[in-house]
């Protein structure tokens, strides 16, 4: 049978699985409905029908959000079992995103040396983060996950027709305890709950991901270049949640250690039950397999001052006896009580057991119950994940400021004197520390986390603390200034072991960011704590503030500019950077598939290494389930490996590169343009539920930095949230339209070659257009003009929606110019999802705006309703912001 024809029936018998499964789980939730709710059944069930009284619309909107749920669930478990059939009928090479697929594409003179050595060069850093994008309660997150993994037992083909059914009631209980469980948070929740939160997708599903994912790479790795190669760990997690403080005035100092506290903890735990697992399993007795000499003594320097007591509770069995003094010595690491000084002494222990195992032709028992645990020490060790800290520069400049006036009036900012301070101070040796007495809470506290960093990074395990990320940074000063408040912390004088890592977030401040760093690196002190010993540098790229800056057409580019400016401006330095990427879930915060928006990334600034921030909502969507976690996990790992400079590549084409500068620019200048247009605020506060997102408890932190009430100090978090909640959408759109109809009005006859051999030949230009056309096909207009019927001032609404409507019309003409198909016809599957939901998600946003209308004209009893609609609508659309 041909290839073809077996894609076509794979594809067919997954549609006909999802299909078959949406009836099943619809009408399991119509008898949940039937049960708790029968008054708004028929409601539900046709999304054109009116509310049968007003008090229905609580019950109904918690009948469709659950709904909207059950679908993801859905798709989450066909998507996985389509990758599994793939597998099964095509082999490894054959899955889009996985290991083999990467390998099978590398050149093929491509030698076993030289892949070790590349293979080596491998890391990204997913970095789990708490931003308020994640509207679901953690108990509600674990009742999704039992759902999940019943849908996966419900495959099994050996079920009899009684066994089928008995699942299928544990998975009508599940959805009927999602009615009884309150979805809206009646609390902000405190840090802690942030903390474990994220420390629950380890529990469920990361701890035990990395060993199917290494297990993946082996297979694949053994399969191209033969057996024997070493695997090196292509994996570090990091975390933001407890040590991101910016505008979070209720992340501290012992919030932070909290959170290094908890993860150490949760990761030792898990050693310590993989230990006592394999002790009680492995019951090798050497008195019948005697183990050579030389791995004997290893085995026994294992056991250290316990070999006495350990032989006598297992006499003659060495691995039970190791097993058991590792464990117990994992157990005091844990407590504080002595234990291994360092990872690399538990990892050297393992090694010596695997070792032994392979001795004695056990492979497959070193295979089941030491390597994964080797593994996971390697990527994980006693941390769980590197915890960053982030800060924002106004903050670090304020306490420089008032470090300085302790003594004299400090200069101001941004002069010569304030720059020419800074150095001298750095270059002091003996810097004199400023009377912590006379300090402010805010510097004191500011002082005590950079000590707290300088503890973790002598700790048994240093990796334990990451980065010191500055937010909004501007200038070369704003680095200099935390290299100044380390050595008032108590960091030396020579080289400061501190990662300082700058976030690049406006238009602006992304095309400073090539002087920046030039300037950074003429401090000596600066420059050498900067050098790490591999080279790289990290820097930190904002998405979602360059998209509210300069709207999504021109972030990208400039985004895409700055790294390949900033790659060859460090090369002057003998450096490369390593590119953070502060992406979200939406396109306008970076969202897009992970193996595209990789190999978009622009020639030669990727080269292996990669971290990317994994927010709200995304985090569940990845994480929450072991076999999504393993394959979103390998799919950015080998787009990576795939990015890795194997292949001469072409030089990029300079007229591509013209053109994209013209359309930035001329997507900015239509964007700032409507920003700028009069009552634009008032516009945006009254035509969405902006300002009322603040009764939802969806995070710790404020909507606002700095408490101010303006478009400047906004998160880019509720800017897209709000944009999305009124289906306007411009954060992913808008100035699109505009800046091809000027291009075209300017370059005349030649633009359309120009654009279509862009739209073939560019991957970065190729991503924009699928990404503003997936926004496009969530856009409605009809529901924006309702929306925005909720502005007062006509005068203000009628030219802004009007300006809305007109860059509306015009993206998708040009859109439709373009690609040459109607809206949607190239993303069937999403297509066919937008075109499910939308009946529900046009009635919610209809009942949402009915709700504002009452709320802000105080009639009162709405708050929940509301804050309901919002949520039921996030779920909708797949995110808050």
């Amino acid at each position: 049978m041909s290839a073809v024809p077996q894609l076509a029936d794979a594809a067919e018998d997954g549609d006909d699985y999802t299909a078959a499964l949406r009836q099943d789980l619809r009408r399991l939730w119509t008898n949940v409905i039937q049960r708790r709710a029968p008054e708004v059944l028929y409601a539900a069930m046709t999304p054109a029908a009116h509310l049968p009284s007003p008090e229905a619309a609580v019950p109904l909107m918690q009948a469709v959000n659950i709904w909207f749920q059950l679908t993801r669930i859905i798709d989450e478990n066909a998507a996985m079992r389509s990758r599994r059939m793939t597998e099964a009928a095509e082999g490894p090479a054959a899955v889009e995103g996985s290991f083999a697929s990467a390998l099978s594409a590398l050149d093929p003179s491509m030698t076993r040396e030289d892949f070790a050595q590349l293979s080596t060069r491998l890391s990204v850093g997913p970095t789990l983060t708490a931003h308020p994008t994640e509207a679901k309660r953690v108990t509600v997150l674990e009742i999704h996950r039992r759902i999940y993994r019943l849908l996966v037992s419900l495959e099994t083909q050996r079920w009899t027709p009684r066994e089928r059914d008995d699942i299928l009631a544990d998975i009508e209980s599940e959805i009927d305890l999602l009615w009884m469980t309150g979805k809206l948070r009646i609390e902000r929740p405190r840090l802690a709950d942030e903390i474990e939160w994220g420390l629950q997708f380890f529990r469920d599903a990361l701890y035990d991901a990395i060993p199917q994912l290494f297990d993946r790479f082996t297979a694949a790795a053994t399969d191209r270049f033969g057996e024997g190669l070493a695997i090196t760990p292509c994996v570090r997690f990091h975390s933001w949640i407890g040590g991101d403080r910016d505008g979070n005035p209720n992340v501290t100092t012992e919030t932070t250690k909290d959170a290094l506290d908890g993860s150490r903890r949760a990761i030792l735990e898990r050693y310590i039950d993989a230990a006592r697992l394999a002790a009680a399993r492995i019951s090798i007795t050497t008195r019948i397999t005697p183990l050579p000499p030389a791995l004997d003594d290893r085995i026994r320097a294992i056991l250290g001052l316990r070999a006495t007591d350990l032989a006598s509770r297992n006499p003659g069995e060495v691995f039970r006896q190791a097993l058991t003094a590792i464990a117990d010595r994992l157990q005091a690491t844990r407590d504080g009580a002595g234990g291994y000084p360092s990872v690399s002494h538990f990892l050297a222990d393992l090694r010596s057991l695997e070792d032994a195992l392979h001795a004695l032709r056990a492979d497959r028992l070193a295979a089941r119950y030491i390597t994964p645990l080797r593994w996971q020490a390697q990527v994980f060790g006693f941390r769980t994940h590197t915890l960053d800290v982030r800060q924002n520069s106004t903050v670090t400049t304020a306490v420089i400021a008032e470090l300085w006036s302790l003594t004299a009036p400090a200069p101001a900012y941004g002069t010569p004197d304030w720059s020419r301070r800074l150095r001298e101070d750095l270059s002091r040796p003996d810097l004199t520390h400023a009377d912590r007495a006379r300090l402010s809470p805010e510097a004191k506290e500011l002082l005590d986390l950079l000590a707290l960093m300088r503890q973790a990074r002598m700790s048994e395990d240093p990796e334990a603390i990451g980065p010191f990320i500055l937010s909004m940074t501007r200038t070369a000063d704003d680095i200099l200034g935390i290299y100044l408040l380390a050595r008032h912390a108590g960091f030396g004088a020579e080289k400061l072991d501190l990662q300082v890592v700058p976030l690049f977030e406006t238009i602006d401040d992304l095309r400073r960011a090539p002087e920046v760093f030039d300037a950074v690196l003429q401090v000596p002190l600066a420059e050498r704590s900067l050098r790490t010993r591999d080279g790289t540098v990290e820097v930190m790229l904002g998405y979602s503030d360059s998209n509210k800056d300069g709207g999504f057409l021109c972030s990208t580019w400039e985004l895409d500019k700055a790294q390949r400016r900033l790659t060859q401006s460090l090369a002057r330095h003998r450096l490369r950077p390593v590119f953070f990427h502060g992406r979200g879930g939406s396109v306008s915060r970076g969202g897009a598939p992970t193996g595209r928006a990789i190999a978009a990334q622009p020639v030669g600034t990727v080269q292996g290494r990669l971290r990317l921030t994994e927010q709200g909502e995304v985090v569940s969507s990845k994480y929450a389930n072991r076999g999504t976690a393993v394959g979103n996990l390998e799919l950015l790992a080998s787009s990576v490996l795939s990015h890795l400079p194997v292949r001469v590549q072409p030089a990029a084409d300079p007229e591509h590169i013209d053109a994209l500068e013209a359309l930035a620019g001329l997507s900015q200048t239509a964007y700032v343009n409507l920003l700028g247009m009069p009552g634009f605020l008032d516009y945006f506060q009254q035509a969405s539920p902006v300002e009322e997102l603040a009764m939802l408890k969806i995070g710790s932190r404020p909507a606002r930095r700095f408490g101010a009430r303006s478009l400047g100090d906004l998160r880019a978090i509720p800017w897209v949230f709000a944009w999305s909640q009124n289906r306007h959408m411009i954060t992913g759109w808008y100035g699109f339209g505009s800046a091809l109809r000027s291009f075209r009005q300017v370059r005349g006859p030649n633009a359309d070659r120009l654009l279509a051999d862009m739209f073939a030949r560019h991957p970065l230009f190729r991503l924009m257009v699928d990404e503003v056309e997936k926004s496009l096909m969530l856009t409605d207009m009809g529901i924006a003009e309702a929306y925005a019927s909720l502005v007062e001032d006509p005068a203000i609404r009628a030219p802004i929606l009007g300006r809305i409507q007109a860059e509306h019309s015009a993206a998708l003409a040009s859109l439709r110019d373009i690609t040459g198909t109607a809206l949607g016809h190239r993303f069937p599957k999403m297509q066919s999802r937008c075109e499910d939901l939308r009946p529900q998600l046009d009635r919610l946003n209809r009942l949402q705006i009915d709700l504002l209308r009452q709320s802000r004209q105080g009639s009162g009893g709405t708050t929940v309703p509301l804050m309901q609609s919002m949520t039921c609508i996030a779920s909708g659309l797949g995110w808050t912001g």
